[in-house]
């Protein structure tokens, strides 16, 4: 059984009243051989390569969760609609690949090179991405729960494009995603949902918040010189020990100032 998710995706994807992370996993059946299981062997996948001659492989639509695709040479690949949930893809270079609405739900992707793929509509819910390289990436979907502890995600683009009227409501979901000592510089989170983030020692110099949800999160430590802080929401969040606040842009512009924690607890 095919799972259902792609297009409740999109619509979920949108900001509106309903919570996005509420709605990502609306309407799929998460226990379905499609999400759990594999369709091919990891031998079968590195005959592809051989085969392949350098060029892309065309893995859309497959179910791969679970596989051992650690450490392969996947860049360029098309993984649209695939399944690799819980798949262990651990160093493995996805740079250019296709992931737009692909499932990576607690998939290792640990180190791995994501330097400018497709990601729009993907599921990482509660993935391992920490140390991996996601410059450049577009990362409109759902992270909920991930670990993103010493990524690089400079020059991310995962706010909202509110020039394109079809795109313009789009969002990354970050809610309690581990960001910890991940480097931001020039990242574009603006509109994004990142609440109960972990940003600790996070460098986010030059990264674009406008209109971020902030609620909760923890940015103690962080770096913020040139960061866009306007509308953005801190209602709840830790403000301590900031490195650059003072170049900030506005600062004076964020909403429920009143409601943020800018002291460390004795």
């Amino acid at each position: 059984m095919r799972p259902l998710a792609p297009l409740l995706l999109v619509s979920a994807l949108m900001a509106g009243p309903v919570h996005a992370e509420q709605d990502l996993l609306l309407g799929a059946d998460m226990n379905t051989p499609a999400m759990t299981q594999a369709e091919m062997s990891r031998a079968d996948i590195e005959a592809m390569i051989a085969r392949a001659d350098g060029k892309p492989l065309d893995l859309s639509d497959k179910a791969l969760s679970g596989l051992d695709l650690s450490g392969l040479n996947l860049r360029g690949v098309n993984l649209r609609t695939a399944r690799l949930n819980k798949a262990n893809l651990r160093g493995a270079d996805l740079s250019e690949a296709n992931l737009e609405q692909a499932w990576f739900i607690k998939a290792d992707l640990s180190g791995v090179k994501l330097v400018g793929p497709k990601m729009f509509g993907i599921t990482a819910r509660e993935a391992n991405l920490s140390g991996a390289d996601l410059s450049r990436s577009m990362p409109i979907g759902d992270f909920k729960g991930a670990n993103m502890s010493g990524a690089t995600l400079v020059d991310l683009r995962g706010g909202a494009d509110i020039k394109n009227q079809s795109m313009g409501l789009m969002r990354a979901v970050f809610v309690s995603v581990n960001l910890s000592g991940a480097n931001l510089k020039g990242a574009n989170l603006g509109r994004s949902r990142l609440e109960y983030a972990n940003l600790t020692d996070a460098d986010l110099t030059d990264a674009v918040l406008m209109g971020s949800d902030l609620s909760g999160a923890n940015l103690t430590g962080a770096t913020v010189a040139g960061a866009d802080f306007r509308n953005v929401d801190v209602s709840g969040a830790r403000l301590v020990a900031l490195k650059g606040q003072d170049s900030a842009k506005d600062w004076a512009a964020r909403i429920n100032v009143d409601r943020a924690i800018t002291r460390a607890r004795n």
